[in-house]
């Protein structure tokens, strides 16, 4: 094996001979046949050692091994106790993922404060049919079905190619120590169960499973390559508005494709939306509708699904202390600038006149907040800010926008949209007036 392994590393990881390499190492024999062969190629390596603390002493005793390993090699050695009881119960999440999180948290921690090269854990071909199966069963898309991938980002798998039953023998000929973790034997995990029940049977059935489940998963990539170029075409028809904060896909156009739903997948799944049975039901549902990822959120908003980040902060405060004085809003790019005018010309959503002495300094530019209310220009008597944003229709995104200009706490203007009645200069008056415009460009 150590001669199949040396080839495999350089034909498809040559830069691992010149890396500064963390291995994930849980002690086990997996992880600890991976260490093996990288120090038998003389790799730089250090090992990285999670433990979990759900099994007690048997946890205590898998990290004093894997220290113990470390400190007889010559090896440094990492290792983090996690609270992983109290993230489970915090993050709902199983066992099994809430581990997985917290492993790959602090190893991508690890790379950055230890300047490593790279991450190699220990998944070989039982674990990728695992997978397989478990994907399957869960309805995957095409993507589930591709296997693990053999590198993405700075996580490689140098043992995907190698089956158990290799690693094992290669372990008992190197008298490689381990191990075992009594976990693994439990079948209340679903992955124990594909392994142990499953798994089994259809390689008695199968002889060649693992190698024709990899063929079969080598062909589903190939394929995914040529769908994932015409997903690109067709999403670049689908967008009528993008920028950095928001993405705008035509809603009739989606429809007109055939067999709507089997886009949605590829489209928004790399925006953390699964489901696409969702998604599906969002575009014929009311405006206003909304569905949200961990990151994004995707909006029913007439004809079109606006997508948009999560993370969007809220707008800042300002205060504009005299005339004359320009800022930049971030919030929408723009530069805020009030000066003195004599007379008033033509208006448009930015730019407003007021009268000279309505206006009390300092002003105070903030986002808008529920309960606030103004007198809008063209209408009579008050309305909530909520109420005019409805009448006007205004996507949620863009509500998240809006700011208002004040004077002694009351709206002035709601910034691109409508000027407040009560400081609307009159022409006829022949006093002073303030112009407060909004401009993309500094004076």
């Amino acid at each position: 094996m150590l001669k199949m392994f040396r080839a495999h590393i350089e034909l498809n990881f040559p830069s691992f001979f010149k890396a500064k390499i963390l291995i994930g190492c849980s002690g086990g024999l997996d992880s600890m046949v991976l260490v093996k062969l990288c120090q038998t190629l003389d790799l730089n390596i250090s090992l990285a050692h999670c433990n979990f603390c759900l099994r007690g002493s048997e946890s205590e005793a898998d990290q004093a091994f894997v220290e113990a390993y470390g400190k007889n090699n010559n090896i440094q050695v990492f290792t983090k106790a996690f609270k992983t009881k109290l993230f489970i119960e915090n993050s709902r999440q199983s066992v099994q993922m809430a581990a997985r999180e917290l492993r790959y948290n602090w190893f991508q921690t690890l790379v950055k404060t230890q300047q490593f090269d790279c991450i190699l854990t220990a998944h070989h071909s039982d674990d990728n049919l695992e997978t397989f199966f478990i994907n399957l069963g869960r309805g995957s898309g095409l993507d589930g079905l591709l296997g693990i991938p053999k590198q993405n980002g700075a996580v490689a798998r140098p043992l995907l190619p190698f089956s158990k039953d290799q690693l094992l023998q290669y372990a008992n000929q190197s008298k490689v120590q381990w191990r075992e973790d009594s976990s693994n034997d439990k079948l209340e995990y679903q992955r124990n169960q594909l392994r142990h029940q499953l798994l089994p049977v259809l390689k008695q059935i199968y002889p060649n499973a693992l190698k024709s489940i990899a063929s079969t998963q080598s062909n589903f990539r190939a394929l995914k390559s040529i769908l994932d170029i015409h997903v690109k075409a067709v999403e670049q028809a689908l967008i009528t508005k993008a920028d950095e904060n928001e993405t705008h896909y035509n809603i009739s156009v989606l429809k007109s494709l055939e067999s709507t739903q089997s886009y949605l997948y590829p489209l928004f799944n790399r925006f953390g939306f699964s489901d696409w049975n969702e998604i599906d039901k969002l575009l014929n549902a009311q405006s206003g509708k909304m569905i949200l990822s961990k990151t994004h959120s995707l909006l029913k908003d007439r004809k079109v699904l606006i997508l948009s980040r999560n993370d969007i902060k809220p707008s800042e405060t300002y205060s504009i202390k005299a005339v004359n004085e320009e800022i930049f809003v971030k919030t929408i790019c723009s530069y805020l600038k009030i000066k003195k005018a004599e007379t008033i010309d033509e208006m448009d959503s930015n730019t407003i006149y007021v009268d000279f002495e309505k206006l009390k300094f300092p002003l105070e530019l903030r986002p808008w907040k529920s309960g606030d209310y103004f007198y809008p220009s063209g209408m009579r008597g008050k309305k909530k800010l909520s109420k005019f944003f409805k009448d006007e229709k205004l996507p949620l995104t863009e509500k998240r926008k809006v700011l208002l200009l004040c004077s002694n706490s009351k709206v002035v203007w709601v910034v691109g949209k409508r000027q407040d009645a009560r400081f609307m200069a009159q022409q006829n008056t022949g006093s002073l007036f303030y112009k407060i415009s909004l401009n993309h460009a500094k004076d």
